[in-house]
């Protein structure tokens, strides 16, 4: 834009010396003459071939005057005054400027190409070489410390001790000990891995330069490299120095996935990033920090000791954990009286930093929404069913039959999971269509579980049954709602066979090697290493699982026929059931009438909480215990499959049963089909 400027610039002052300056109007020379005749022109000035005329009532006017001999003795005989001055010259640097301006001009523009392309301190629209890496200066109002992370102790204390390397580096190297060189933070979405290295460059008083994995691969051959180079050399120029990669995993997987002999520039971007980061030349005083969800696919050569020497894993809070982030959270959030931090961690496993600080941004919103100054339990209730289960969709109208099918569906989940003792408790059935679920059954865990043993996942199966079995009873024929059931459960039983050991005919080995994406470079075909009498094996012992929990579905739904009755009468009436009321109705006792909703006619002065940690507030007059305001407020992890979709999500169908961070999928719903 500049250039731009200039160049314009130097193209008005070349017009402005190529013709001379005028002051006053140009008329035609016959005009000029016309005039003389007329005697209307009282004087002219004359410098040589330039006339400035000058009429009776006092008007200028120019005119460019061709060589005529009879002019002046023409001006005279009309009696007009004529002035002679001699013509001016312009200087000689006019005249070179003038001639030399277009070769000046093609010159800077050469010389400011040359300088964007060698990386100058002007815009760098053609430095692809140059790293892109941001040198991050906080203020005291941006500024992230270790204060404002919680939940992940562990981590924090390993990201402490580099700070205090940085710092106080005599205090581990007077005993032999040397600053690690690179520190990688794995952990599924959403539980803080950036929020930690933001608060690294808060605490550690050092140059902190953060650059993401996928600025340094582009459509030119060789960036990538040469953005290695030049990011290493910035933090060399600026040691000791913090430089961050968040997503590694976009430039350093897995290298030998590509196709046939073609050069791969991902695989040489990596390439000098493992030179840099441990090669010929030393590398001190630069500690390397990335983050990435994906540690599976990363090269070897990239996890080893001397580049990255540390791999922190960041997992999802427990509960105390839960509570600390929500206490930061809602600092800036006004909440009532009712309001219960507690209740609501312990109502929440398996939800990362990023959940919790959505679900209260919702409850604050919806309190917002509906007028009031103060957010209390009921928006954090109605914040968790549209997180959870998705909005409501009121516009959606179903059949009286729909409905009917639907509370019976819904009931027969409900019924299976309060009839089977080791089953998560039920939290709320309901008919209310959601995102793309026509109903739903809320099984939640009462606390923060890391294993599975085969009776619990063989009752889950049942309880999944529980939808397509109500239905074949009351009706007598079944509907596509329970697709997504029966995909679940299946995926279910083949783990319990294939990898988990839980048959007794297939026994304790694994069948089959777990197949990879092919994006993820490691395995393009998957090895099929099993007979196919085990392979017939494996699927009558799947389909053996499937037909016990079918046949004790059936005998538990049968045996308990005029429960089922009543939960679905309830649910047609009410829409939405809490796990308390299907208690009652399984006993035969009459729920309680409903309560209307007075949440609107509260002062905000009357629910005010100095730190919005007080006990829940009773409803409906009876005494609660802290047991009891838990189990009203547990709900299933955010990110599970929504109604009538196939998402094979960590947390579907107990997909990741294995997984010491996640929870299993208790939401049984049935699909918009």
């Amino acid at each position: 834009m500049v250039w731009a400027v200039i160049i314009l610039g130097m193209m008005m002052v070349f017009n402005m010396f190529q013709q001379p300056q005028q002051s006053s109007q140009s008329v035609a020379y016959s005009d000029f003459l016309e005039r003389v005749q007329s005697g209307r022109i009282a004087q002219v000035t004359i410098q040589g071939q330039d006339l400035t005329a000058t009429t009776v009532d006092g008007q200028k006017f120019y005119v460019f005057v061709p060589r005529d001999d009879n002019l002046v003795p023409t001006l005279l005989k009309n009696k007009v005054d004529v002035k002679a001055e001699p013509a001016e010259n312009q200087p000689w640097y006019i005249t070179m400027l003038i001639s030399w301006l277009p070769m000046l001009i093609l010159i800077g523009l050469w010389f400011f190409f040359v300088r964007q392309m060698g990386g100058g301190t002007g815009s760098r629209t053609m430095s692809f070489g140059k790293s892109r890496a941001k040198l991050l200066n906080q203020n005291e109002k941006q500024r992230v410390t270790f204060a404002d992370v919680a939940g992940v102790d562990e981590a924090k204390e390993e990201l402490v001790e580099v700070v205090e390397f940085l710092s106080n580096p005599k205090k581990f190297t007077r005993l032999g000990g040397r600053i690690p060189k690179g520190v990688l933070l794995v952990g599924p979405p959403g539980t803080g891995k950036t929020l930690l290295a933001r608060a690294v460059a808060g605490e550690a008083g050092v140059p902190f330069f953060s650059m993401s994995g996928s600025d340094f691969v582009e459509m030119f051959v060789g960036v990538g490299a040469s953005r290695v180079r030049d990011l290493f050399e910035q933090g060399k120029k600026n040691a000791p120095c913090i430089i961050f990669i968040d997503e590694i995993d976009a430039v350093g997987r897995h290298r030998g996935a590509g196709i046939g002999g073609g050069n791969d520039e991902r695989e040489q971007t990596l390439n000098q990033m493992l030179v840099e980061m441990d090669g010929f030349e030393a590398n001190e005083g630069v500690i390397i920090i990335a983050a990435t969800n994906r540690p599976d696919v990363l090269d070897p050569a990239l996890l080893r000791p001397g580049r990255f020497d540390r791999q922190v894993v960041v997992p999802t809070p427990d509960r105390p954990g839960r509570k600390q982030i929500l206490v930061i959270h809602s600092k800036k959030t006004p909440l009532a009286r009712d309001v219960n931090l507690d209740v609501i961690a312990a109502g929440t496993p398996g939800f990362s930093g990023a959940d919790l600080e959505n679900l209260v941004n919702e409850a604050a919103l919806q309190a917002a929404r509906t007028g009031r100054d103060l957010v209390d339990m009921n928006d954090f209730e109605y914040a968790k069913d549209k997180i959870v289960m998705g909005r409501e969709r009121r516009s959606l109208i179903l059949s009286d039959e729909e409905q009917r099918i639907t509370a019976y569906h819904e009931g027969g989940h409900a019924l299976c999971a309060k009839l089977l003792p080791g089953s998560d408790p039920v939290h709320k059935v309901s008919i209310i269509p959601r995102g793309q679920a026509l109903g739903v059954t809320m099984q939640l865990p009462e606390e923060d579980r890391y294993g599975y043993s085969r009776d619990f996942l063989r009752d889950n199966m049942v309880i999944m049954l529980g939808g397509r079995v109500a239905e074949e009873i009351i009706f007598g024929d079944v509907t596509t709602g329970a697709s997504n059931d029966i995909e679940r459960m299946t995926q279910i039983a083949r783990r319990m066979v294939c990898e988990w050991g839980m048959s007794s005919s297939i026994g304790t080995i694994t069948v089959g090697e777990t197949g990879q994406e092919v994006f993820i470079g490691r395995e393009w075909v998957q090895n099929k290493n099993y007979s196919e009498e085990t392979a017939q094996l494996v699927d009558e012992e799947v389909k053996k699982l499937i037909d016990e929990a079918y046949s004790r579905c059936h005998k538990l739904l049968s045996d308990n026929i005029d429960a089922l009755h009543r939960i679905a009468k309830a649910l047609l009436e009410r829409e939405t059931i809490s796990g308390e009321d299907v208690d009652l109705l399984i006993k035969g006792e009459e729920l309680p009438p409903l309560q209307t909703d007075k949440k609107a006619d509260q002062k905000p002065s009357d629910n005010k909480a100095p730190e919005g940690t007080a006990s829940a507030a009773p409803a409906c007059g009876e005494e609660k215990t802290p047991a009891d305001d838990a189990a009203d407020f547990t709900f299933e992890p955010a990110g599970q499959e929504e109604d009538g979709k196939s998402q094979n999500t960590a947390r579907d169908a107990l997909g990741n049963a294995d997984s010491a961070s996640e929870k299993p999928s208790a939401q049984n719903n049935r699909d918009n089909k």
